[in-house]
C-alpha cells in the first residue's frame, strides 16, 4: 500500500490490509493466517466471532469476507447484531432459535387474542 492515505486504504490491491492483527475474541492476536479456511462449511461460534472481529478491527473488509467465505453481507451482519445484543453466546444456533421462537410465540398470542375477542371488545 502506498503512503498512509486512508482514502487509498480501501483501494488496496489483493489481500493487503491496513492492520497486521486484531484482538481475538477471548484474548490473543488474530491475523489473516489465523482466520478460518476459505472452504469452511461448518460455522461454529468461534469462527463466526473471529470473522466479525477481523472485519470490525480492519483486518478484513466485509466484501473480502463475503467473497472469501461465500457468505452474504446480511449473514455476517446478523452475526455482528447477535454479538452486540447477546454477546458471543448469541451466535449459537439454538439461541437464535430461542429468540426467534419467543417473537413467534408473542405474535401468535397477539393474533390469537385478537381472534378470540369479540369485535366490541376490540374497539
Amino acid at each position: 500500500m502506498k503512503g498512509n492515505n486512508p482514502a487509498l486504504r480501501d483501494q488496496a490491491i489483493g489481500c493487503e490490509t491496513a492492520v497486521a492483527h486484531v484482538e481475538r475474541p477471548g484474548g490473543g492476536r488474530l491475523t489473516l493466517a489465523d482466520l478460518p479456511l476459505p472452504d469452511t462449511k461448518r460455522w461454529v461460534i468461534r469462527r463466526k466471532a473471529e470473522i466479525v472481529a477481523a472485519i470490525s478491527g480492519g483486518l478484513l473488509s466485509l466484501e473480502e469476507a463475503c467473497s472469501r467465505y461465500n457468505l452474504s453481507p446480511a449473514e455476517i451482519l446478523s452475526w455482528q447484531r447477535c454479538i452486540d445484543r447477546f454477546g458471543v453466546a448469541g451466535l449459537r444456533t439454538t439461541w437464535t432459535q430461542i429468540y426467534r421462537g419467543r417473537r413467534a410465540r408473542a405474535k401468535y398470542r397477539t393474533e390469537y387474542r385478537n381472534y378470540t375477542t369479540s369485535p366490541v371488545e376490540r374497539g
